[in-house]
């Protein structure tokens, strides 16, 4: 796997398996530069114009048919017929460039929500912060269209005050206003459909080329104007295996104080994010090595120090959800994603313990508060760990009655799979695990970031 930074060393495609990020390494290798269906024109001259600074440069892009959503190729054709600029922006042009499919489709445009609205009867206006429209379309496909926003200007923001965290965002712009607001370079690319070119004001796409994540503008300023976008660079170098660039990971490690300011329920979707993609194992490194995982989760951060430098247990568990993602599967239940995350300090916690259920409530504690757990996700995390060493002796008795049950046996599944035949379980509900013995070199424990 690349280590944790950039570089602009060409690509090998040799790396496939997981080998935790460094940051001291700086021998990223991408594996490709663009997608293999990408066809760029090297011939841009005709599509510059110099004497305009508010003009982005254009980069010819054509993908294969059936890589765009026609869905969202109708919602953009659609607003440009009436007159208005329209374009895919943000991770579904990211994604289409490094040749990923797209979760999901955003469009940029100039019209307002509710002229969309007026365009589509099929779409509703949603947000009170700021406002924007989904369009929908069968099998609960959403299309997400929203006005071009610009940046809040220092007089929109608190007068004299040091504070740069954002507090409104609610202000329309011009498309290049648009681009600049955004958090990485890679997630500031706008594709024009009718033209086909990339529209880029921030130097995204010489960033998908090195396969890079860098902070549009300076990484501290945009870190402390929105302490989350810190989890979204962890996500997008994760879930794409981009580097991230020096620059940004040391501002990652200087502001981690700051997602203590952050809204609570923003934390754990983006801690939810981070488990579901797939990625789950590099993200969950990448926050413990930076040090961010002593902001959001300390009582991982404090297990994984204390643990013996060859045991891989939580690695291991985190693999094995990423193996299932990937899988014809996808992403399991977010109380098992949170529950696997958690199990490893949880059951040394409950360890000895003569109530069980009330060591597990204990140890979540404070992670709901911190966190803002939701009790639906909370309540059967504390119960799964309380109850998982009978279901791993077969002691299950009433609870296989129960609609937990599915959801804690699949977490006994993976603890299963990742632990091998080590797991064993005592009469007192107690447990010993030791490394499963694994065919890849063992590895030093790496310092982390201060």
């Amino acid at each position: 796997m690349p280590s944790t930074f950039a570089s602009d060393e060409p690509a090998t495609g040799d790396d496939l398996e997981f080998d935790p990020p460094s940051s001291t390494d700086s021998s990223y290798e991408p594996e490709d530069e663009l997608a293999s269906d990408v066809s760029i024109d090297d011939d841009l001259d005709d599509d510059l114009d110099e004497g305009e600074p508010n003009d982005p440069v254009v980069y010819p892009v054509e993908f294969e048919d059936g890589r765009i959503d026609p869905d969202a190729a109708k919602v953009v054709r659609r607003l440009t017929r009436h007159g208005y600029e329209a374009y895919l922006v943000g991770g579904c042009v990211r994604d289409l460039l490094v040749g990923r499919s797209p979760k999901d489709y955003d469009v940029a445009t100039s019209a307002r929500p509710d002229d969309v609205r007026r365009l589509f009867r099929n779409s509703r206006i949603i947000g009170r912060r700021f406002r924007l429209v989904h369009v929908l379309f069968g099998g609960g496909k959403v299309i997400e269209t929203a006005t071009f926003r610009r940046a809040p200007e220092a007089a929109e923001t608190e007068r004299g005050s040091a504070d740069l965290l954002i507090k409104n965002d609610n202000v329309f712009g011009d498309a290049h206003e648009d681009a600049t607001r955004r958090d990485f370079t890679i997630n500031g690319l706008f594709y024009d459909i009718e033209r086909r070119v990339v529209l880029d004001w921030v130097g995204g796409m010489p960033d998908i080329e090195r396969r890079t994540v860098h902070t549009i503008g300076d990484p501290i300023v945009r870190f402390q104007e929105d302490p989350v976008r810190i989890l979204r660079a962890i996500k997008f170098s994760a879930r794409t295996d981009f580097g991230i660039s020096p620059e940004v990971y040391d501002a990652m490690v200087l502001c981690r104080d700051a997602l203590r300011r952050a809204a609570k329920p923003r934390l754990f979707e983006e801690v939810l994010r981070l488990l579901r993609e797939g990625a789950s194992h590099r993200s969950i490194w990448l926050a413990w090595e930076t040090g961010i995982l002593d902001i959001l989760l300390p009582e991982l951060s404090a297990y994984l120090a204390d643990r013996p430098e060859d045991d891989s247990s939580v690695w291991r568990l985190l693999s094995e959800v990423d193996a299932r993602t990937r899988s014809t599967q996808g992403a399991p239940d977010d109380i098992v994603l949170v529950a696997v995350l958690l199990l490893e300090p949880m059951l040394e916690a409950c360890s000895g313990q003569r109530d069980r259920v009330d060591a597990a409530w204990e140890f979540m504690e404070s992670i709901v508060d911190r966190l803002n757990v939701p009790r639906r996700i909370a309540e059967p995390i504390r119960r799964i760990g309380a109850v998982l060493p009978r279901l791993q002796t077969g002691r299950v008795g009433r609870f296989a009655r129960t609609n937990l049950y599915p959801l804690a046996s699949e977490v006994a599944e993976l603890y299963a799979a990742a632990h091998g035949d080590a797991f064993a379980a005592e009469e007192d509900g107690s447990h010993v695990a030791t490394p499963a013995v694994s065919s890849a070199p063992s590895r030093r424990r790496r310092r982390r970031r201060r």
